[in-house]
C-alpha cells in the first residue's frame, strides 16, 4: 500500500512507525516538508482524499492536532488511535482513512501495534454505511 506519512518532530517512536512501514512493503509519501503540524496534516490528508496513498499516518506531540488538519480535508476520516482497539474500531466503525498517533505518549512498540491494527485490512461493518457515507455529506457544512 502507498501510506502518506508526516511528523512534526522526530523520535524513537516515529522512527519506529517509519521503519515499520518500510519493512512490511509498504510504499511511504511523504507529501509535506513543512515542520508545522497544520501543514503536515493537511499535506496527509490531501494525499488520502486524492487517491495519491491508500492511507495515512500522522504523529505529532499528542496527534490531536494533526489529526484535527487532516479532518480538514473533505474525503479524509482521520482516527487519533492510542490502542489497538481503537484502532480497529476506527477502520470497522469509521471507516477511517488516516491514523493519528501522539509521537511523545506513545512508546515505540505500541505505536507500531498500533499502526499494524489499523492497516492490517479490518474492513468497514456494513452496518454502518449510512453513517460513514453520512459523514461525507458533511462537506455540505464547509464554508
Amino acid at each position: 500500500m502507498r501510506i502518506a506519512f508526516a511528523a512534526d518532530d522526530r523520535n524513537a517512536t516515529t522512527d519506529a512507525v517509519q521503519a515499520y512501514l518500510a519493512e512490511a512493503g509498504h510504499e511511504v509519501l511523504r507529501p509535506a516538508v513543512s515542520d508545522v503540524w497544520p501543514e503536515l496534516g493537511a499535506a496527509v490528508g490531501r494525499a488520502v482524499a486524492d487517491g495519491e496513498a491508500d492511507f495515512g499516518v500522522v504523529m505529532c506531540w499528542t496527534g490531536t492536532g494533526t489529526a484535527i488538519a487532516a479532518n480538514k480535508v473533505p474525503g479524509v476520516r482521520a482516527a487519533l488511535a492510542w490502542d489497538t482497539w481503537i484502532a480497529a474500531g476506527a477502520r470497522k466503525w469509521n471507516d477511517a482513512n488516516v491514523l493519528a498517533l501522539s509521537l511523545k505518549r506513545l512508546a515505540p512498540d505500541v505505536a507500531v501495534e498500533i499502526t499494524d491494527v489499523f492497516l492490517s485490512g479490518v474492513a468497514p461493518d456494513p452496518d454502518e454505511s449510512a453513517n460513514i457515507a453520512r459523514l461525507g455529506e458533511m462537506d455540505e457544512f464547509r464554508r
